[in-house]
């Protein structure tokens, strides 16, 4: 099996490589989201309201679908993003795009994550797009999550990367320090995200990120998400719990697809 903790899975399907008498090629890890992404756009049929991700990753699926309706195969296709960025990337493409407003069910949703436990929960946002995501992602029949294998971890946070929450600006130091004091158990650091100027990055909805970096497991995951969300000054955080249907993890020995 190419994925250690996909043993726990309610059902895996591996599709790995054919055997061989060629040396093994070493993919890029883009080119393993490529992959991934690529699966999950399998899952797209003509009609369907679809929830377009942002990153790295989900950019690969949004690219996808623009070809394919460019090609034909795909027709009738409605997009609703999750970012401003997917949403330019969209329209780029042609893809007809619309809003939560006018379409409160979504059929399918395409996303990256930044960390899968082996329960299927993530952590998103390190892309800064956590709230629209979530939005989202929660009013989706399906949400598939696309991956490469370097994003699995034994429990949330096991990275030791950002854990992303998205804070208003208003007295954002008070309000990481109750982060931190949160999670002290768990080694907690809180640190607000800056940009690539060294000024305070600044979400499609105008909020600030205060990203936790964390030594040791949190715990219950539900009870951790509903302390944040008990925290005046937050507006959302980046675990997204019992959210993803189905995973699709693209590694060197094929493609892992994980249900629920």
């Amino acid at each position: 099996m190419a994925i250690a903790w996909s043993e726990k899975a309610s059902y895996v399907e591996v599709l790995s490589r054919p055997p061989s008498l060629s040396p093994p090629v070493i993919l890029t890890q883009d080119e393993l989201k490529k992959i991934a992404a690529y699966k999950a756009v399998e899952f797209v049929e003509s009609g369907m309201v679809l929830g377009l991700g942002t990153g790295s990753t989900a950019k690969h699926a949004v690219d996808r679908i623009g070809e394919l309706l460019r090609l034909g195969k795909l027709k009738n296709i409605v997009g609703i993003p999750t970012s401003k960025k997917t949403q330019e990337q969209a329209v780029s493409l042609g893809i007809p795009l619309s809003d939560l407003d006018h379409h409160s069910t979504i059929d399918l949703a395409i996303d990256g994550a930044d960390e899968v436990d082996p329960h299927l929960n993530l952590v998103k946002g390190r892309g800064g797009s956590l709230l629209r995501e979530k939005m989202v992602e929660g009013t989706c029949k399906k949400f598939i999550c696309i991956v490469d294998e370097s994003k699995l971890v034994k429990h949330l946070g096991g990275s030791g990367l950002a854990m992303p929450v998205e804070v208003v600006p208003f007295c954002w130091k008070f309000t990481a320090n109750k982060l931190q004091n949160l999670f002290e158990d768990s080694g907690c650091v809180a640190k607000l995200r800056n940009d690539s100027k060294g000024k305070p990055f600044v979400t499609d909805n105008g909020n600030y990120i205060v990203d936790l970096y964390l030594k040791e497991d949190i715990g219950d995951l539900q009870v951790a998400s509903d302390a944040i969300l008990r925290i005046a000054g937050v507006v959302e955080h980046g675990m997204f719990l019992d959210m993803a249907t189905t995973v699709i993890v693209a590694g060197e020995l094929g493609i892992t697809i994980k249900n629920k």
